[in-house]
């Protein structure tokens, strides 16, 4: 009979999640994920009591990689793009220097308010969050253009 409520539990729960995803935005998407989650993890508590072990055992092989592909993937990314760092003397976040703003955008020291624009315009193109590019690469080469533009 438990295992009967728990069945029917775990179906309702996740027809909720079915019926939520179909019409959810993301941020709530991921609040979901977080509530299958613990909900997952109490049923497996609850089997692990009264079953003594095989059962939670199977569920527990079952949410591991999910758990995982959540821990994990987060903890990699972090892990690599520590590794790949950035150039050497680059400052981590705050003011960036005038020959640090001309790397960035490709030119040489010296160059025109026109000149620093097209580069601008043409990095922009490549980096922009709207157009699958990076966060961070955006925010930079638009740091590097007030910079020098200032």
């Amino acid at each position: 009979m438990v295992f009967l409520l728990l069945g029917l539990i775990a179906l309702l729960v996740f027809m909720g999640a079915l019926g939520a995803f179909s019409r959810a935005q993301v941020a709530s998407i991921k609040q979901l994920l977080i509530w299958v989650a613990a909900i997952g993890g109490l049923l497996l508590s609850v089997l692990l009591l009264f079953t003594r072990g095989p059962a939670g055992l199977t569920v527990l092989l079952l949410l591991g990689p999910l758990l995982w592909s959540w821990v994990g993937e987060d903890w990699l990314r972090q892990r690599r793009s520590a590794a790949r760092g950035g150039p050497a003397g680059r400052t981590v976040g705050g003011a960036m220097s005038r020959q640090e703003a001309y790397a960035v955008l490709g030119l040489a020291p010296g160059a025109s308010d026109a000149e620093i624009r097209a580069a601008h315009r043409r990095l922009m193109r490549a980096a922009h969050p709207d157009s699958g590019g990076s966060d961070w690469l955006a925010s930079r080469i638009n740091q590097a253009r007030d910079v020098l533009l200032g």
